[in-house]
């Protein structure tokens, strides 16, 4: 059962209430991210569960409620671990918008957790690298992905008239990214980043140093590969012990071309794919009297 710290605003009256101006993109957490254009809108990675205490414990709020959203026409899943395909956090949007499930067939077959109902065959669709996808106004590219610890990982290059999306999963640095980088202009790239962290895995009553994410030269080495102009470092705020500091990626990236900016976003925050930074919320915007511009 997933529980919203947030309660229901910011599903109803921030991401569905906003009428975006081209490709609005807004961070959830972990790796998932929610893509809005004036007609289409794609869940990728939802994940509003609590992890498995002792083992992952969340260390962010759970934003929204899945069960409260009224638009959702697709969900990308990137492969099949439990903070990507969590079955609690999409069913709601494939039962109550109709959305379907795209997702390599390992994210079916092996799911960390297990599925409590098959997805309707109308609405699930196994998804491989080289695949297209047309999603409303969005073109989907799948493509490969690098994460060790998964048994099929893929990323996703989403394309709209104005601009283009990329997200990498958990993936780590593959040469797979450097195709990718001279097949698209990509304007704006989330990668996972994170450290390593002592991990108690309860089955075995044990503790040790794992390594789950990307660290900071990783990141930077994956975001040359992919000649990112917008950088979204992601999955750092998630879990208790492998969190890292986005902001630690600026020197690291200092010698480097590509990204060009780094956008530490938080957990709710919206970036919109042709104008930089990070966006205000709406009720923010609509509240705002420029006449005043900076508080004094």
């Amino acid at each position: 059962m997933i529980c919203s710290t947030w309660g229901d605003w910011f599903v109803s009256d921030e991401i569905e209430a906003t009428d975006p101006d081209g490709l609005s993109i807004w961070y959830l957490g972990c790796n998932g991210f929610v893509l809005r254009t004036a007609e289409t809108t794609v869940y990728i990675d939802p994940y509003f569960g609590n992890g498995k205490p002792p083992w992952t414990i969340r260390m962010i709020p759970v934003p929204m409620d899945p069960a409260d959203a009224t638009m959702c026409d697709a969900v990308l899943v990137t492969h099949e671990h439990i903070d990507h395909m969590h079955e609690p956090s999409f069913r709601p949007l494939v039962e109550n918008c109709g959305a379907t499930i795209c997702a390599p067939e390992a994210s079916y077959e092996n799911p960390d957790l297990e599925l409590e109902h098959e997805v309707p065959a109308e609405q699930k669709r196994v998804i491989r690298a080289g695949d297209t996808l047309q999603i409303g106004d969005l073109t989907v590219h799948v493509r490969g992905g690098n994460d060790p610890d998964a048994i099929e990982e893929v990323s996703y290059v989403v394309e709209h008239e104005s601009g283009t999306f990329f997200n990498g999963g958990d993936s780590r640095p593959t040469e797979a990214f450097y195709d990718i980088g001279e097949e698209f202009d990509i304007d704006v790239g989330s990668l996972t980043f994170g450290t390593a962290g002592r991990i108690h895995h309860q089955d075995e009553d044990e503790t040790r140093v794992e390594r789950w994410y990307s660290d900071e030269n990783d990141v930077v080495e994956m975001a040359t590969a992919l000649q990112l102009d917008r950088l979204l470092p992601c999955h750092h705020d998630m879990w208790k012990g492998v969190r890292g500091d986005p902001t630690s990626l600026f020197q690291h990236a200092a010698s480097f071309e590509y990204p060009t900016t780094i956008e530490p976003v938080q957990i709710g925050d919206r970036v919109t794919v042709g104008s930089p930074g990070i966006a205000s919320l709406r009720s923010i915007q609509e509240g705002w009297d420029d006449s005043k511009r900076w508080p004094r």
